[in-house]
């Protein structure tokens, strides 16, 4: 399937609006990464607590920064999961004390603010198996609806299971139970306004040395696409290649850093399929290239590469369009969660698939022009293909 038939674009002709707007670009994400010491870091790499909390009705993400904000030092991120009434409470804590405490803090500061104000109850959205086995054991036992001990601990299992599995409440139900069991629930128990769904803990070392993990995985990612572009192509093919995706990943780092949205381990992922994602785009581009030289000899070789990439702009446009689309809708309906995913991919994808068009291509002529002047200044005849690499890859 082909858009656009014999197209005749003059892309290089147009290419310095682009690359200037990428070096304004990339000085200013640049400037801001080295004005705030770096990315705006998430709990994955700067240590902390994520305490994902479910409530019965829309949850007052304010009121909750404030209550946490008022017992726990540092940054306090609340994040609403989309349709749902539910929140994701991030914490920022670097000392090792505190996050050893963080738990406990959050758990009491969450009870004292929103837990049930019915006294003397057990609170079945935050009890546990045990809690509440010792709970209603003397009273069933009192009520004539005792139970043995496996029947109880089911029971409880039970319970506590249905809480863990209803969408958007921590009501009670259960039908195989005796009218003389839920007796004992509603005088014993009450369903609190929320249940905490779960709780993560990075501590500071290792959201260290998975910071340096992710800089390591992304530079070697680089490095070996420079040695297999270089050797399936050329050495200036990898490395104009390479440059391009550097200047992706650069420029969407600094995006994060100029609006403040934190870089995490999602994020990495991001950009690690990004780089693969621009470097395919890329090597198109370039595979056209290396086939239109042996018939285009005495052509110039800007001339060859500006009709390269009017030959493969229809696949261009299908492959990043359809995949930006996709990207955009994750971007624009997938939540508070994954937002940061998606921006990388949303604009990973736009300066990819121009990088490859304005800034690979134009640093692959640069550099062979270079090359060649430097044979022709050293005595040694400039190769118009190279040699044993004519034939396509495809």
């Amino acid at each position: 399937m082909e858009l656009f038939k014999n197209t005749n674009f003059d892309f290089l002709g147009k290419k310095w609006p682009f690359i200037i707007a990428s070096l304004v670009l990339t000085v200013a994400g640049v400037g801001s990464l080295i004005i705030k010491g770096g990315p705006l870091y998430g709990i994955d790499f700067k240590g902390g607590t994520v305490t994902t909390v479910r409530f019965k009705q829309a949850p007052n993400e304010d009121q909750i920064r404030k209550a946490l904000a008022a017992k726990i030092s540092g940054e306090i991120v609340v994040q609403q999961v989309t349709g749902q009434n539910e929140v994701i409470i991030s914490t920022d804590l670097r000392d090792e004390k505190e996050l050893n405490a963080a738990r406990a803090v959050v758990f009491d500061t969450l009870k004292s603010t929103f837990g049930s104000q019915a006294g003397g109850k057990e609170d079945i959205n935050l009890t546990t198996q045990a809690a509440l086995a010792d709970r209603i054991r003397g009273p069933l036992a009192s009520a004539g609806g005792s139970l043995t001990e496996p029947q109880l601990q089911e029971l409880v299992k039970d319970i506590l299971a249905f809480r863990n599995s209803a969408p958007r409440s921590g009501l009670l139900g259960n039908k195989n139970v005796t009218p003389q069991v839920i007796n004992v629930l509603k005088q014993e128990t009450v369903t609190g306004p929320y249940t905490i769904r779960g709780f993560d803990l990075v501590g500071p070392k290792v959201g260290k040395e998975l910071q340096t993990q992710a800089f390591s995985a992304t530079l070697l990612a680089l490095l070996g696409m420079l040695v297999y572009v270089g050797f399936r192509f050329e050495f200036i093919y990898g490395l104009a290649a390479v440059i391009a995706v550097f200047h992706d990943t650069i420029i969407t780092i600094g995006l994060f850093s100029l609006l403040d949205k934190e870089v995490s381990l999602t994020v990495i992922a991001a950009l690690l399929t990004l780089v693969g994602f621009s470097m395919n785009d890329t090597i198109v581009v370039f595979d056209r290239i290396r086939e239109n030289l042996p018939q285009m000899r005495r052509e110039k070789f800007d001339t060859v590469v500006n009709l390269s990439i009017n030959q493969t702009l229809s696949r261009t446009i299908l492959t990043s369009g359809l995949t930006f689309l996709t990207a955009l809708a994750l971007w624009l309906f997938g939540g508070q969660v994954l937002n940061g995913f998606s921006f990388a991919l949303v604009a990973g994808i736009i300066f990819g698939t121009y990088s490859s068009i304005f800034i690979a291509a134009p640093i692959l002529i640069y550099c062979r022009e270079w090359m060649e002047n430097r044979r022709k200044d050293g005595g040694t005849p400039a190769p118009t293909v190279a040699a044993g690499k004519t034939k396509s890859s495809k």
